[in-house]
């Protein structure tokens, strides 16, 4: 493989890989199994004139990042971020206002996938990203999305602050998330254009992050544990963005 291909791993990930009709460089496929949904995968694959290669398994599980490759690996292009215009932009087409998540310390490529996930599912228009301590669109974190960083606008910024700012004049409010808050989450109104700050499990949000949010929320706990994973934070304060525009 070479270094500036990247690669998918798992049956429902390449499915959406093919589905989204972004570039497939090779698809290597287990001899022998067929069982499945490997047959569609293979059928779309043919279709799409997909160079396709049959290889033993050994050699699956050698170029495997994830350990979980489903008896099959696609070879793509480098993940393209986008600029955080194009997130802005996207929302105006689709005549939505903008929902946007930041990301600020998200390090683990796991957690990054699930958020990605039902962030596509919730309809947030774009996802924003440090260039440092913060995970990349990976394989690993590719596989645990399902497949859904294919329809996904992913920004990396060099400055989270200056992006806040620039968020801020495009008349976007800052929702951080932060335990010590005095609001509840599902006490705020996303009505207008929303940007949901997550921070990493261990530390929370930068301080600078945090004093350029324009207001702080917490979501209720009530077990021993002081803190949820961020996956899951993100979660709930997603679904209840959409549960209040959906109304």
């Amino acid at each position: 493989m070479e270094d500036k291909e990247e690669q998918i791993e798992g049956r429902n990930s390449v499915i959406e890989l093919l589905k989204s009709g972004k570039d497939i460089n090779k698809l290597f496929v287990q001899k022998g199994n067929r069982q499945g949904s490997i047959n569609e995968i293979i059928k779309m694959a043919k279709e799409k004139k997909v160079v396709i290669s049959e290889v033993d398994k050994n050699k699956l599980d050698q170029m495997s990042m994830t350990n979980n490759h489903q008896g099959i690996i696609a070879t793509v292009p480098p993940f393209e971020y986008c600029d955080v215009d194009d997130i802005i932009s996207y929302a105006k087409e689709k005549r939505e206002k903008p929902f946007i998540l930041i990301l600020d310390g998200i390090e683990d490529e796991h957690n990054l996938g699930s958020i990605i996930r039902t962030a596509e599912c919730t309809g947030v228009h774009g996802i924003i990203i440090p260039k440092r301590r913060s995970a990349l669109v990976n394989s690993t974190a590719n596989k645990t999305s399902a497949g859904a960083v294919q329809y996904m606008n992913i920004a990396r910024v060099s400055n989270l602050n200056d992006t806040i700012k620039y968020l801020k004049d495009n008349d976007i409010w800052i929702y951080g998330t932060d335990m010590d808050a005095k609001t509840f989450y599902n006490q705020e109104k996303y009505d207008t254009g929303t940007a949901i700050v997550i921070g990493s499990e261990g530390f929370g949000m930068s301080r600078l992050v945090k004093e350029n949010c324009d207001f702080l929320i917490k979501i209720p706990m009530k077990g021993k544990i002081s803190s949820l994973n961020a996956s899951v934070s993100a979660g709930i304060v997603m679904y209840e963005v959409l549960n209040q525009r959906s109304n």
